[in-house]
């Protein structure tokens, strides 16, 4: 398993949230905080106090690309949750990691691995 990580959840549906919850403190990671709106994540991503941030791409009705620019700007790793997939993310972010929802618990584990071990967690 991954080194245990400090993660913001950035997601409007409170079960999804909930689930996400759950799923990484079975994993070990501590949950950073749960926001469902974009000002109030851009303020928690303006903070900071997080290590890694899983972003829904729809936060009651705005996009949460704004606070994806201020993480990269950041070098905050990140991941999209959608069901959109990544036809749904701008072209600048195609490049992020993204997550179909729904997704499976090893998914999610294995992205995290990936963003904390990897040559881009080093950077």
């Amino acid at each position: 398993m991954a080194e245990a990580r400090r993660i913001l959840i950035v997601e409007d549906e409170s079960i999804v949230a909930l689930f996400i919850e759950d799923l990484l403190e079975e994993l070990g990671h501590t949950v950073a905080g749960t926001v469902s709106r974009l000002e109030e994540a851009m303020e928690r991503g303006r903070q900071g106090g997080f290590d890694l941030a899983i972003l829904d791409v729809r936060l009651h009705g705005e996009d949460v690309f704004p606070l994806a620019d201020l993480l990269v700007a950041q070098k905050t790793p990140f991941i999209f949750a959608t069901g959109y997939g990544e036809r749904g993310i701008p072209e600048r972010l195609r490049g992020a990691p993204t997550l179909q929802k729904p997704f499976r618990p090893d998914e999610l584990a294995d992205m995290i691995t990936k963003l904390t071990t990897g040559p881009a967690a080093q950077s």
